[in-house]
């Protein structure tokens, strides 16, 4: 695996090459796997005796992954993503206590008045700029980024350094003493937030889990707390801010498609659904780990491997999808088969949320201005880092009214 990432469906037409489930080197020479086809994911992704508590990880408890290994924290970060079986289902049922649906759809107007604040600011940035700004920058980061902090009342003062340092953190590339500083720095920060929301509750998330904290019986431990924030917000705007650029960017480069929701043909949830399909947000999402020998698809794979879990080679997989998987298509039948937000016990908590933000972002974008296209030529667009996100670093547009 290339830590700096690069096209991820040619990485992935490589790797299917070999099967559904293949041997991979991760960074610092760890052996591991991943699992590409879709079938083949969506049993690994339920299997019983697949894992995800760090104990499970054979290099790691062997001492053998050290410290500032770029992909540690995603198997040591305390919380839902690193736990299994009874205590998975205490941490999660405390979190959903307080990420409800309700609280979810009673952000719409929020989120609307958001997107409305924020096209503005759009076309502001392209006045300055002979016509072009950053789509990324501009509307797809601080939306998602804006929300969740404010779900879990985060200061607005915090939300640069936490997407920087969230950046870091999630990238492949991260040279080691870098990676162990932005860790350190980010599980600092969210305590400081945790302190002041115990210190001074709100009406939030933070507040919340903090009070389930407090209770006897099921509770949060401190680094679970911790662990949670972490995993709430990065998780809660990285992937939503990828979706909503990879969405506007296959919109541009499929004006047919474009035409069809633009002519009640299809929805915006049709392009938020195929873009998941199509071009999701999380590629290979580390780790899981088999505790016992276990074969996938007539493929052993070892107890004790660190797998990724490939989502981005799924959605295109032929087998689920048919010959023409690897074409962006809003009446696709398979479209809802796709497994981006995860599937199983570990299926993603937020996704009411992700889609919600999407949809209403891609839908008032192309209203307010529905001749916006890139400005820059598809092939000139820089490849996110790493090979966990799936994006572009930045997406110059030209937002015309």
């Amino acid at each position: 695996m290339d830590p700096a990432g690069g096209c991820p469906h040619a990485d992935n037409a490589r790797l299917l090459a070999g099967g559904s489930v293949v041997p991979v080197i991760l960074p610092g020479e760890v052996e591991g796997m991943a699992v590409l086809g879709h079938d083949a994911l969506r049993e690994f992704l339920a299997h019983p005796d697949v894992a995800k508590g760090a104990r499970h990880f054979t290099a790691l408890a062997e001492g053998r992954i050290p410290d500032g290994w770029p992909l540690r924290t995603f198997a040591t970060v305390p919380g839902m993503t690193t736990a299994d079986g009874a205590d998975h289902r205490r941490l999660r049922t405390l979190v959903s206590s307080a990420f409800t649906a309700r609280r979810v759809e009673a952000l719409r107007p929020r989120v609307e008045a958001v997107t409305a604040g924020l096209l503005d600011g759009l076309a502001g940035a392209a006045a300055a700029g002979d016509g072009v700004a950053d789509l990324r920058r501009h509307y797809a980061l601080p939306l998602p980024l804006g929300v969740i902090c404010e779900l879990f009342g985060v200061d607005p003062a915090h939300q640069d350094r936490l997407h920087h340092l969230s950046s870091l953190v999630v990238a492949t590339d991260t040279e080691p003493a870098r990676a162990v500083a932005a860790n350190r720095e980010l599980a600092e920060l969210l305590a400081s937030i945790v302190a002041a929301k115990a210190a001074d509750p709100g009406d939030d998330l933070t507040s919340a889990l903090i009070a389930a904290h407090g209770e006897d019986g099921d509770r949060l431990s401190g680094p679970e707390l911790i662990g949670t924030l972490l995993l709430m917000i990065v998780a809660g705007h990285e992937t939503t801010l990828n979706l909503i650029t990879n969405a506007v960017r296959a919109l541009c480069a499929h004006r047919d498609q474009l035409a069809l929701v633009t002519e009640g043909r299809a929805t915006w949830a049709d392009v938020v659904e195929e873009t998941l399909r199509w071009d999701s947000p999380v590629s290979y999402f580390p780790f899981r780990y088999p505790t016992r020998d276990l074969t996938v698809d007539g493929t052993l794979v070892p107890r004790g491997t660190p797998v990724l879990a490939g989502y981005s080679a799924a959605g295109r997989d032929t087998g689920a999808h048919g010959p023409d998987a690897d074409r962006f298509d809003l009446t696709r039948a398979t479209t809802a088969k796709h497994l981006s937000l995860g599937h199983g016990p570990h299926y993603c908590l937020g996704a009411p949320l992700a889609r919600l933000e999407a949809t209403t972002a891609l839908e008032a974008l192309f209203t307010r201005f529905p001749d916006l296209d890139l400005a820059v030529p598809e092939d000139g667009l820089a490849p996110h880092a790493g090979f966990v996100g799936n994006s572009v670093r930045t997406l110059p547009v030209r937002p015309v009214p």
